[in-house]
């Protein structure tokens, strides 16, 4: 059943922005995180590396913030600057260009957030679903460069809560 403006609206204000800029914020740490010398790391053969996957993540979760905008998905619209070469500069933009695109989204009308937008000829839905749909991508690759961390000799900074390193650093600052 197709959702209406006004619930269009009330979702967007009152669960999946402050979601977004909760997540956001945590997702810039993991990827300044990204120790620039390890970037190449990739634990199996099969896996991104740690700078493939943080790119990814910084063009994918502000391509899933732009199709409400555009009303539509446009595959190859979001770029990362060939100046943004080490995991710090690319979290930067990542930060700059997720802030305008959630201050652009705060402005949209209920009905631009219930067009129905095609993904790829895979499946189409309301616009704000979207949001959520990257939301959702977005955590999901999170994790997996939280994982590449340690390895890389970087620590884990906090996620839902402390981790080891983040409560250690607190407890060190403390002393």
């Amino acid at each position: 059943m197709p959702i209406s403006a006004e619930q269009a609206h009330f979702l967007l204000h009152n669960a999946l922005l402050p979601a977004l800029k909760n997540e956001t914020r945590t997702t810039k740490k993991i990827l300044e995180a990204v120790p620039a010398d390890k970037a190449s790391y990739r634990p199996d053969e099969c896996a991104k590396t740690a700078n493939e996957l943080l790119r990814h993540i910084a063009v994918a979760e502000n391509f899933f913030l732009q199709a409400p905008l555009n009303g539509a998905f446009s595959p190859g619209g979001v770029t990362i600057p060939e100046s943004a070469k080490t995991p710090a500069e690319v979290a930067a933009w990542y930060e700059e260009t997720v802030n305008k695109n959630l201050d652009a989204l705060s402005k949209l009308s209920g009905e631009q957030l219930v067009k129905i937008l095609d993904f790829r000829g895979l499946f189409q839905q309301e616009a704000v679903m979207f949001l959520q749909f990257g939301l959702v991508h977005g955590i999901h690759h999170r994790g997996q460069l939280s994982t590449y961390l340690r390895p890389m000799g970087s620590k884990i900074p906090a996620i839902y809560g402390e981790s080891y390193d983040s409560a250690a650093a607190k407890k060190a600052a403390q002393a």
